[in-house]
This record gives structure tokens, sequence and C-alpha cells, in this order.
């Protein structure tokens, strides 16, 4: 026993004994018996949660608070993340307003000894609104400033707020959704809640109450405060000190709160604001701060030498005194003096003088039963259950439904019967056995209620088990809008003009009215204003830069006719593979049921949505007879390979063999691995074949193989090889398909014509993504990340010499290794003297492309095997390699990297339990171009979302992609720009699919009706003031055509920006009369007061006859001249113009039969 465990206690402190975790939560609601507030004190925010559950699964109805430490390291240069600022806000904004009575609010040890605001600047810092109550605007929007909301185009995370006119969107600190508040005047008119993700209404609400997002709360007494102690601190600041400038012209600049302590007048603790409250910390908490306070003290030190250094490469760095934000142990002695303390400890105390016993014991584990092979797991599990059940109440706690129903099956197959699933622990009475929905880690038995209870884990019998808690996803549709919005200065491709550079909107006055367009500017500076209703015409190149096209001149038409024959060939190859496939016969396979449940209950995770969808959409193309060309798209380490693994489960029972195939010898080494310990105790084979394995082994493997004793073959492509046999080969699972070099890829087309494919990727290259999104191959998508994979923190900032140093070392000292990544070889040397210098006690290997394959292995391999510390390399981390114990990553120049590029770099950590860190670092002091700020941005708000996939599909914008069965990546694509290329794609497979091919032009639909009534058609510039949405709303608008569609978007509109003017309702009915022209074929429509004309499209009118009988129906106001339709009538008013439009649109496409009757 360490002799931490009963160090002595401060005076008056008490210790508790018999406190296992999971059992503790009764210690806790015992306390709160007295009437009076109880705090929790957890020895991290993973153990608060924990704590959280089991409080759930003791009581219901318990009030429970939280209050999270700061998700950032001391002296570190960035912010809190805004959610973790919001909710410790709300919690003291309630607590300062006197919030008190019976409730346990959960916390940790960094948030308990870290100083705050005090409670009187709390106490004025809220502000209420009521509605039909008068608001101050001026004042609620310096009140939204001075608190730290930061202010957006559109809302979408705790802390923005955005004004439009006499709407303002806000996202309170602590509230699950952001609000929306409709002034009329100075009145407060409507204040209703929103989603976030659609803009749409979701409740209305009758109050709001905004706290401050921030502790660094910026009114002019603060700043002057802060400025007043920096210059007593560190003398007059020098121009070079972004901090000072930025607080002086009133901005809150990244990690502001650093110098918490400059900004307020006095900080106060927890226990002030709690003064009645009982403080329950954790084991060894007394220990736990003394180490941090140690690491605290250290970190100060470190940066004042770094700032007196003189050769500084980065930006400079004044620390604040560590006590002045932070507690000391002795001062955390003195702020809990007055408060009743209770020390938790798990192991059982003789009561005495200040030592309490609460009765509960560690519960048994059952690893050694799992480690034998002839010991029945289970039924050494039922007996232990039928003894408990003798003294009390038995209760199994599992990860998640799923796991819960499996267990309850494999009970009852060991006799164990009568087990029924509780909520909470006081549910079972002595001899009941229950099953619970709570992620306990270890089981525990003592007194529960009025009887004893024996509770078992999930973990304690099936070993490490890992899960997730339901996190609020920013749904991945929204980065996709957020990418594809248009901007200025985009190159764009107009169908009928080519490439040209969008430049902006302007308003250009057509027939006496305004009417909005967008001005593109094409080669020799001319200009063509494009309306917008007709925005469909146009669409992204994709590429940043490009040479414009001149206006009128042949040699875009002529491009995109040669790329029109080029397109149909490509698609009826592709048409040719499916269909080729579809008639090809491949073995029916399926595994045994009883088999299959016993292999899916082994696997440690609790599968997500995406991945048993996947699993199952696997399992039924294996049993359809068909030849299976699966591509699994999901990030890193979302769960593919377990996918693969139930493929090759099935394969393997039904008697077949398994090829895995992966691009490096250290991601089959890694496979390799990962499979052995996934059917350890089956009576499968799996050996592997990589240079890294000995001849005598490879023969030995290549051997069985062929005479079929070896099921399962990993490998690199060396399994290719033309000696390698297989007896009876059924499924083939590729790893990372685009790393394989072009004969590898036509060797594995060859193997695969009538076997099941199945082919595994985390950024799918343009390529296979686009061939999906065509529907010539299944695809499954696995976009929601795995249990308890801690989202890796991103820290976006400059390079920090002091930052990336304490990043190592922590890392280092935790017992972890760590990457660091550069774009270029020539920047090795640098960070490799920055290594050598700065952390001289850690060992580093560095990796890069040009070093010959083998030696490459040989030091990934090390690595891996944990030989060193640091690997310093290119991006050839890339690809795929998986090591849990690396979970820190120092990206220098993030700035020069691909966004996809980024994200699979950034995958490489955070694969394990241990939260990860990633440090995008950029040049200190230098300009970035606006692109890489927005990779950048991009890549630091992706925190939580499994956005491989988006990023592809995003990358496929920012890089372009490529032609999908050809070798020819991109030039395709340059030649008329992405969006184009990918939709005059998939038309002509559609078209191919439903037997038009024989058109001569398989794309000739790309025209748009010109419509001019002589209205305005524009969104006012005063209805929707942001150019960027308002463009995306343009953009969205010409995707409708249906008159539900444009309701629902006019509801969305109204929602969002208030009542519609007249401007935006004549816009819709012009996309409605739009429609109807593009199906009667109508290419340009003008409407006059007197009458209207009308041109048709290459000046053909589908049904002829249809034309006849609209011209005989007009009763002689209606006859050809020329090559148009004339029809005279009188429309005097505006109102009559759009109406006789839409009737003569509307006839017009019921004569071409494209219409029925009476659409309207």
């Amino acid at each position: 026993m360490p002799d931490t465990a009963f160090s002595p206690l401060p005076q008056g402190h008490i210790r508790v004994g018999g406190a296992p975790e999971g059992f503790d939560a009764r210690v806790l609601l015992r306390e709160l018996e007295s009437g009076k507030p109880v705090v929790h004190v957890a020895r991290d925010d993973k153990r608060a949660e924990a704590m959280a559950a089991a409080i759930r699964a003791h009581q219901s109805g318990v009030t429970v608070l939280r209050f999270p430490a700061w998700d950032c390291l001391p002296y570190d240069r960035l912010s809190p993340a805004a959610e973790i600022s919001a909710t410790r806000m709300a919690t003291l904004t309630a607590l300062a307003h006197g919030f008190t009575g019976e409730f346990i609010l959960l916390t940790t040890l960094s948030a308990l000894t870290q100083r705050m605001p005090a409670r009187a600047t709390l106490k004025g810092a809220g502000f209420a609104a009521r509605l039909n109550q008068r608001i101050d605007e001026d004042a609620l929007r310096l009140f939204l400033v001075r608190m730290g909301f930061t202010q957006t185009p559109t809302v979408v995370e705790p802390g923005d707020w955005s004004p439009r006119g006499g709407i303002i969107d806000i996202w309170p600190p602590g509230q699950p959704a952001p609000v929306r508040l409709d002034l009329f005047g100075d009145t407060l008119d409507g204040l209703r809640r929103f989603d976030p993700v659609t803009q749409r209404t979701t409740d209305q609400l009758k109050m709001i109450e905004l706290a401050p997002v921030s502790e660094v709360i910026l009114d002019g007494p603060a700043i002057t405060r802060f400025r007043q102690t920096y210059r007593i601190e560190f003398g007059a600041a020098g121009t070079d000190d972004p901090l000072y400038e930025a607080v002086s012209a009133g901005k809150k600049p990244q990690g502001a709160e650093h110098w918490l302590p400059f900004f307020h007048e006095t900080l106060e603790t927890l226990p002030d604001y709690l003064p009645d409250a009982t403080f329950v910390l954790d084991d060894a908490t007394p220990a736990h701060h003394a180490d941090r306070w140690i690491q605290i003290a250290d970190m100060y030190d470190n940066r004042r030498e770094a700032m007196q250094a003189k050769g500084r490469v980065d930006s400079v760095y004044k620390p604040a005194r560590p006590e002045t934000l932070y507690l000391r142990p002795e001062d955390l002695d003195v702020a809990l003096a007055s408060n009743r303390t209770l020390h938790l400890n798990p192991l059982p105390a003789a009561p005495g003088p200040g030592v309490i016993d609460a009765g509960g014991r560690i519960g048994r584990s059952f690893a050694p039963e799992r480690q034998l092979e002839d010991v029945s797991l289970f039924g050494t599990l039922a007996d232990h259950i039928a003894a408990k059940r003798a003294d009390g109440g038995v209760v199994i706690a599992s990860y998640s439904g799923g796991a819960r129903e499996r267990l309850q099956g494999l009970l009852e197959d060991q006799g164990v019967t009568g087990t029924r699933a509780v909520k909470r622990l006081e549910d079972v009475a002595k001899g009941e056995v229950g099953l619970a929905i709570w992620a306990l880690d270890r089981g525990w038995e003592g007194p529960v209620g009025k009887g004893r209870l024996t509770v078992i884990s999930e973990q304690d019998v099936l070993g490490e088990r890992l899960i997730r808690g339901k996190k609020k996803k920013r749904r991945a549709e929204n980065f996709l809008t957020e990418a594809q919005a248009l901007s200025m200065g985009d190159l764009v491709v107009h169908v009928d003009h080519g490439v040209g550079r969008f430049i902006g909107l302007e308003t250009v006055t057509a027939a006496g009215a305004p009417h909005e367009c967008l001005a593109l500017e094409y080669a020799g500076g001319d200009r063509l204003f494009l309306p917008v209703e007709n925005i469909e015409l146009l669409s992204r190149y994709g590429q940043e830069e490009g040479l414009l096209d001149k206006l009128g001149g042949g040699a875009w038409q002529a491009r995109k006719a040669r790329l029109k024959e080029r397109i149909r060939q490509i698609a009826e190859r592709l048409m040719r593979i499916a269909a080729e496939r579809a008639l090809r016969k491949a073995p029916i396979l399926e595994a045994p049921r009883d088999m299959w449940e016993t292999f899916a209950a082994r696997f440690p995770y609790e599968e997500t949505d995406d991945q048993l969808q996947a699993i199952e959409d696997v399992a039924e193309d294996l049993a359809s007879g068909r030849p299976m060309d699966r591509l699994v798209v999901g990030d890193v380490g979302f769960g593919k390979t377990e996918v693969a693994m139930r493929a090759a489960f099935i394969a393997v029972t039904a008697g077949k063999q398994v090829a895995v195939i992966a691009p490096t010898t250290l991601l089959a080494r890694q496979h390799a691995k990962s499979f052995q310990d996934r059917f350890r105790g089956l009576p499968i084979k799996v050996r592997q074949l990589s240079r890294f394995v000995t001849t005598k082994d490879a023969n030995a493997t290549r051997a069985g193989l062929t005479d079929g004793t070896v099921d399962i073959a990993i490998g690199t492509h060396a399994l290719l090889a033309k000696q390698v046999k297989f007896a009876e080969l059924g499924l083939l699972i590729i790893d990372e398909e685009q790393h394989f070099g072009v004969t590898h890829k036509e060797r594995l087309k060859e193997m695969r014509s009538d076997i099941h494919v199945l082919t595994l990727s985390a950024t799918p290259i343009p390529r296979t993504l686009q061939m999906s999104l065509t529907g010539v191959r299944d695809l499954s998508i696995i976009g929601t990340p795995p249990i308890d994979r801690l989202a890796i923190r991103t820290y976006v900032s400059e390079f920090d010499t002091v930052q990336t140093r304490e990043a190592l070392l922590r890392e280092h000292y935790r017992g972890g290794q760590s990457f660091m990544v550069v774009p270029r070889i020539t920047d090795l040397p640098d960070m490799e003297a920055f290594l050598r210098e700065q952390l001289p006690e850690l060992t580093y290997v560095i990796a890069h492309g040009q070093l010959a394959a083998g030696d490459l292995d040989e030091r990934m391999n090390a690595f891996y095997d944990g030989k060193y510390d640091v690997l310093l390399s290119t991006t050839i981390i890339e690809s795929g390699i998986d090591i849990p114990t690396a979970n820190t990553m120092i990206i220098w120049r993030a700035d020069m990297f691909g966004l996809s590029q980024l994200y699979q770099i950034r995958g490489r950590v955070g694969r394990s339990k241990t939260r990860a860190y990633a440090f995008l670092t950029t040049k200190p002091r230098a300009k970035l171009t606006p692109q890489a700020e927005r990779r950048l941005k991009v890549l630091g708000s992706i925190d939580a979302l499994g956005a491989g996939f988006n990023i592809a599909s995003q990358d496929l914008d920012l890089r372009g992609g490529g032609n999908i069965i050809g070798e020819e990546q991109s030039g395709h694509m340059r030649e008329v720009g992405f969006e184009l290329y990918q939709s005059m794609l998939e038309e002509t497979i559609e078209k191919l699919k439903s037997g038009k091919a024989d058109l001569p032009d398989a794309l000739s639909d790309d025209w748009s009706p010109q419509i001019n009534l002589g209205v305005p058609v524009l969104i006012p510039e005063y209805y929707v003031t942001d150019l960027d949405t308002r463009l995306g709303l343009y953009r969205r608008l010409s995707g409708l055509d249906r008159k539900v569609e444009l309701e629902g978007f006019a509801a969305e509109l109204i929602d969002r920006f208030g009542p519609l003017p007249r401007e935006v309702n004549v816009l819709l009915r012009i996309v409605r009369i739009k429609s109807m022209c593009k199906a009667a074929g109508v290419e340009k429509l003008n409407v006059g007061a007197r009458g209207a004309t009308v041109e048709f499209h290459g000046n053909r009118f589908a049904r002829p006859e249809g034309l006849v009988d609209f011209i005989k129906a007009r009763n002689g106001a209606a006859r050809i001249k020329g090559d148009k339709l004339v029809v005279i009538s009188e429309f005097p008013s505006e109102a009559d113009r759009i109406k006789g439009a839409f009737s003569i649109a509307r006839d017009l496409a019921v004569h071409a039969g494209a219409a029925k009757q009476r659409t309207d």
C-alpha cells in the first residue's frame, strides 16, 4: 500500500472508508439529507461524469449542477472551449443569485483550486427580458459585447449572437438551443427557441435570462484595470504585445482568461459561493493538489525564463503570477476551513476520531477466469450470482441496451432465470437479479436502502469495455453547406460561358425594376450579370486559381463538347462493370446463428448505429449470391476493422478463406495483431505475410493457403504475388485502397471478378467517393465516432516553444509517445534542432518518404514498439498507422497542409482511452492566406465529428476530384470545374441507366429560362444583411421547384428574418414560374403592360398539337410571329403581369404534356 493512502488530513476533515467508486454516491446522498448543498470534487472530468451516472442509478430526481474546469492548460495561449465557459458561468450566476438548498454540485480538483470572479460582479451581470416588455436594444448589444458573446452571421454554438435588423439570435450559455428575439420597435414582440441546424423555430418562450459567457468581462473599468496591472507587473508594453493591444481595443483575444486577476478587483473561490455546503473530495486529493501546484509553478517559471530569453522565435508571452489565479495547497485548507469536508477512500477503514466507514466493499473480478480457455466464464458468473442472491439483491450493470440484452441471453443459457431490467438500484429486492444500464468500471457490494446489494459490472466479467456518452452532434451537413457557400473572388463556371470570377452581388435596373444579379468577371475584364433566379447555371470551379475564359469565345463550348463525349465513355464503362457484376454469381455465405452471437458479444465496444448498419449491409451482400463490392468509409478508428472482422467471420465459418491486404507492413502487422486478438479461442487460423515475417513462416503460410489450413491471411501486396495460391478464396478485404499503385490495383481487379470484395477507407479519394456518389458501387458510411474516444482537443495557435516543450514532456511523463509533423523534408532539420536544444531528455526518430522502404519500415516499427518518444516525420504518417500510446501531435506550419491531410494526420492520435491533444501551429507573426485560415477554422471546429467523409467531400471542393476509373486524376476537372463535372457525370449515368443514352447530347438540359416581367427580383439587403447568407439562400432557392418546397422555404425565411417583404414574395413566384417554363421548354418569357412574348428552347415545342390547342384556346389573342409566340392581353399592374405570366407558363406546360391540368 502506498503511504499516501492514509496520510494525515487537515484539521477537522473526515475520512470516509469503505466507499468504492459507484457506491460512494450513497455517501453524497446521505450528506444531502441535511438539506444543504453537497459538492463532489472529482479527480478529473471523466470521474465527475461517472459520479453523475452513479447518482442517477441510486436515486432519481436529484438536482445536479455541473461546474467543469477549463479544458486548457495553465498559461495556455488558448481560451477554454465556449461550451465549458458557458456551463461554468451559468452555474456561477445561479449561485451568485442565491440558489441554494438540496442539490449536488459536481466539479473537479482543477476547478476548485482556481479563483473565479466575485459574486458581486456576477450579480450585476445578468440580463433578463420578458415577452411584450420594453427593451433598450443598444443596452442589450452592449451587454452582449461586454459579456464575451461572439458576433457571427449565423448562430452555431453557445456564446454566439447574430443581429439582423429587428431580429436578434442569441445562444445563451447553459441553454440547449439558441433563442430568437423579435423586436417590434423597442418592444420584445416574439421570443422563441430554434434549431441551430435548420434555423427553424422549435418552441415559444415567455422570458429569457442571459449570463456572461466568459469570466473575462470587458467593460470600461475592467479594461482600465487590466492596462494598469499589466504595466505595473511587466513595465510598459511594447508594440509587439498582441494581448495588450487587443484588450486595449476592447477585443477579447484568445487565452485572455489566463490573466483573469488583471480584469477583476477581487477573485473568490468556490467555498465563498457555497459557505454552508459539504465538500466531498476524492481519494488522495491533497497529494494530487500538491503535484498540480508544483506543475503550475513550473510552467510559470518556464514562461518567465522564455520571456527574458534573447533568441525567441515566437511572439511574447508575459505570464501572470500563479498565486493570483490558482490556490496553493495551504490556501485551499484556509478556503475550506469553515465547510464540512469529507475524503472518500475505497478501502475499509476502522472507525475512530475523524474516520468513518460507509460499508461498501470492492466487488469480485473475473479476470483470472477470462484468461483460461477450459473454464466457462459465464458458468462462473452464474455460480457467483447464485451465491450472492442468498443474502441480498444482485444487479448487473451493462454499458448499453444492446449489451444488456446479450448478457440476459447468455445468462439464461447458464440457467440464471428471473432477470429483469431495472432503472434504479432500489427496485431490486433480496434474491432478485436486476439488469441495469450503467457504465460502471468496477463492481461493488454494500448496504443499499434496507438490504444488501451486489453490483457486478460488465467490465468485471468481459474485461475493458469502452462506451460513448451521447454527444450533441453538429450535423455533418452543416459543414458542407458552410463549405459550399460561394464567396467573393471564387472562381465559378457558367454553363454557357465557362470559367469566370465571382465579384459580388449587384442590383441592375431591368425594364424599370431593380433586379439583383451576380457579377462575373471574364478574361479581358469583360463582365456578365447573371440574374439571381438563374444561379443554378453557376457551379464552383473547385480550384483556387485557374485561367478565365473569354466571353463569347468558342474555346469553352469546344472543351465542353470534348468532355461530354469522354464522360459518356466513362459512364458506359462504369455501367458495364456494374452490369457484369450483377450477372455474376458468387457463393452465398452465412454464419451459424449461435456462433455469430457469441462472436458479436466479444466485441469490447458498443456498436454505433452506422456500424451496425454497415455490418448488416455486408452480411446481406455476402448472403445475396452476387459478388459484393462494397466501400466502407469511416473515419480513422471508427470501427471499420470490426466490420471487416465480422465479414471475415462469416466467410470463414461458411468454409471460405479470407485475404486482408494493407498498403504497409506496419498496417499489416497491426491488422494481424487485432485479428489474432479478436479470433483468439476460436478454431480459426490467422497468419500474416509481409517482409516482417521470417522466410520459414512465410513459406508455411503460403503452403497453408494452398492446402486450405490457413483461414485468414493478412499481408501487404506480397499476398498479390503470383506464387500465392488460395485453396478457396471467398472474401478479399482491402484497406486504405488509395495507397496502392496502379499495377497492384489492376491485379486486385483480376482477383475480384467473382469473389466478394470489401474495401475500407478513411478518407476516400475523390475517385472512390465519386464512384459511390453516382450509385454504381455500394457504399456504407460510418459517421458516428466510437465510444469514449475523447474527441481530440485541437489547438490552433502560433508555434510557441514553451507550449510545445511542455506538451511533449507531459506526454512523455504520462507514459506516451508523440508525433511531430512537418510539411516538407526541408523543414526537418529546423525541428530536429528544436528537439535537440529544447528537449534533450527525449529520444526521437525521423521518418520521411525518401528513406529506403526497408529503413522506413524499421523506424516505424521501432517507434511502434515504443523505443522512441517522438516521431519526427513528414506527412508519411497519414496512412493509417495506429499507435495507441501516441496521444500528442504537433503539426508545424499547419497552414501548408490540405484539409483531409490535416484530418488524417490528426486522426493518428486519440486511439485509446487517454485524452489526445493536437497542436496545429503556424509560423509566428506570419500572415495566413484566407484559404488556409478557413481550413484551420474548420478543423478547430470539428472536434466531435466523424468528419472524414465530409472532409473528403469538402476537400474535393478545395482540390477537385479525378476521373473515376482512369488514372487521369484531375485533368478533366480542371477543364470544367468540379461541381459541373460531377453533375454531368451523374446525369449521364442516370440517362444510361434509364436507357436514354442515345440522345446525341446527354447533357442538353443545362439551360435556364429567362423571365422578364419588369418587377423587382431580389432579397433586399435590409432583410438579409449578410452577403454570404443571402447568396446561400439564392443557391438553395434555385434548387426548389415544387409549391410545397417553396412554401417551406418562405416559412423558414419568416422565421429567421421576419415577415417577407414584397420583393421576396415576387421572387418566390418567379421561381415557380421559372420551373413551369422549364417544364414547357420556354427559354424566354417577356411580359409587359400590353402582352407577352414567348421563345422556346431550341425553337421547338414538345407537342406541336398542344401548341395549336393553346393558340385556339386563347381565341385569337395568341399567334406565332417568326420564331416567337405572342400573347396579346392587358397586364396593367405588376400583380397582373405576375398572374398572367404564371397562367401562360402553366398552360404551356400542360399542353407540352409536362404538367397536369391546374398544378397550381
